[in-house]
C-alpha cells in the first residue's frame, strides 16, 4: 500500500483502507480542485474504477463513487463537467501500464466489499451498486459564504444558513421578505443548479412542508441565484457542506450502552468481548469519526465503552 501515482493537476495515493486525492493548486488547476485540495474517499464509499482513453495522447483513471457516498457529488447531481469532476486522473498516454496496475489494485481491494461493482456512471445508471447507508467522504468544512447575484449566501459550518440581499441584484419580492436566516434542523435537502448554465441557483428546501410555492427562483426567498456570479467551487462546496450538516443532524446516534451495575459485577467476565472483535468496532467507530459522522465526544465516549469491554 502507500502507492502513489501523479497525474495532470492531481495525485492518487493508495491506502490499506482508502484513496487518498491531493489536487495541485497551480493557475491552471480547475478551481474546484484547488478548493478541494485533499479528499480521502475509503474503499467502501467507492462503486467502480476505469481506465479509458483521454484527449491529446492521455489516459482516464475515473473512480466511480457509490450513490450518497459523498456530499459533493450528491448536491452536484450529475451536472460537473467532464474536466471539474474530481475523481477523475488524467495522466499521460505512456504512463498507461502503470495506471492499468493502479486501477487492478485498486479493483481488488473493490472486489471483496459490498456495492463495489457494476456502476455506470454519475447519471443514476448504477446497476447492482447498494447505495451508501450515510455520507462515507467528509464534506468542506468550516463556515462557507460565496456571492450570489441577487445576494450572499453564508453557512457557519455546523447549524444556520443565511441569504442576504443585494441592493441592486436581489427582486422586490426578495426585498419584502428580508433577509433570511435557515436553522439546519429546519431544512431537508439542498437543490443545486449550476451555474456553468444559464439559468443556475441554489435553493433550500425545508423540512416537513411542501416544495417552494414560488417556481422562479429569482422571487423565492428561499433561494439564491446565480446569474454571472456563484461560481462552481464556491456554490458547489457550499451546497454539499450545508447537505452533509444537514444528513448529519439526521443521523442515528452511536449507541452508547448503559453502566454495567455493581451488583452484577460478578458476570462481567463472562461478558467479555474477544480483542479482535473490539479493536474491529474501533476502527469502524475511526471511520466514521474521520468522515465527520461522529462527533469527538461521541468518539472518545465510545471508544472507552469498547476498551472497558476488554
Amino acid at each position: 500500500m502507500g502507492d502513489v501515482l501523479a497525474g495532470i493537476h492531481a495525485t492518487w495515493e493508495l491506502e490499506s483502507d482508502a484513496l487518498v486525492i491531493r489536487f495541485d493548486r497551480g493557475i491552471r488547476t480547475p478551481k474546484l480542485y484547488s478548493a478541494l485540495r485533499e479528499r480521502r474517499v475509503p474503499h467502501e464509499a467507492l462503486a467502480s474504477v476505469t481506465l479509458t482513453p483521454g484527449k491529446r495522447g492521455t489516459v482516464v483513471l475515473h473512480a466511480v463513487p457509490r450513490p450518497g457516498a459523498d456530499p459533493l457529488m450528491d448536491a452536484a447531481a450529475g451536472q460537473l463537467k467532464e474536466g471539474s469532476d474530481p475523481y477523475r486522473l488524467v495522466l499521460p498516454a505512456e504512463r498507461e501500464t502503470l495506471a492499468g496496475r493502479y486501477r487492478d489494485e485498486l479493483e481488488a481491494l473493490l472486489a471483496s466489499r459490498p456495492g463495489a461493482a457494476g456502476a455506470a456512471g454519475y447519471d443514476g445508471a448504477f446497476e447492482g451498486v447498494a447505495p451508501a447507508d450515510r455520507f462515507l467522504v467528509a464534506p468542506p468544512s468550516g463556515p462557507q459564504s460565496f456571492k450570489a447575484y441577487d445576494g450572499k449566501a453564508c453557512f457557519d459550518g455546523t447549524s444556520e444558513v443565511a441569504f442576504r440581499w443585494s441592493r441592486t441584484g436581489a427582486s422586490s419580492e426578495k426585498w419584502k421578505a428580508g433577509d433570511q436566516v435557515f436553522p439546519v434542523r429546519d431544512l431537508c435537502g439542498v437543490e443545486w443548479r449550476s451555474p456553468d448554465g444559464v439559468d443556475g441557483y441554489l435553493r433550500l428546501v425545508s423540512r416537513g412542508g411542501p416544495p417552494s410555492p414560488v417556481e422562479r427562483p429569482d422571487q423565492d426567498p428561499a433561494c439564491v441565484v446565480f446569474g454571472r456570479y456563484g461560481p462552481v467551487y464556491e456554490s458547489l462546496t457550499f451546497a454539499a457542506a450545508v447537505l452533509a450538516a444537514i444528513r448529519d443532524r439526521d443521523r442515528v446516534p452511536v449507541p452508547v450502552p448503559a453502566p454495567v451495575p455493581v451488583s452484577v459485577s460478578v458476570s462481567v467476565a463472562a461478558g467479555r468481548r474477544e480483542p479482535g472483535v473490539v479493536a474491529e468496532r474501533i476502527r469502524h467507530l475511526g471511520e466514521l469519526h474521520r468522515a465527520g459522522l461522529v462527533t469527538d465526544a461521541e468518539f472518545s465516549a465510545k471508544k472507552a465503552e469498547l476498551l472497558a469491554e476488554l
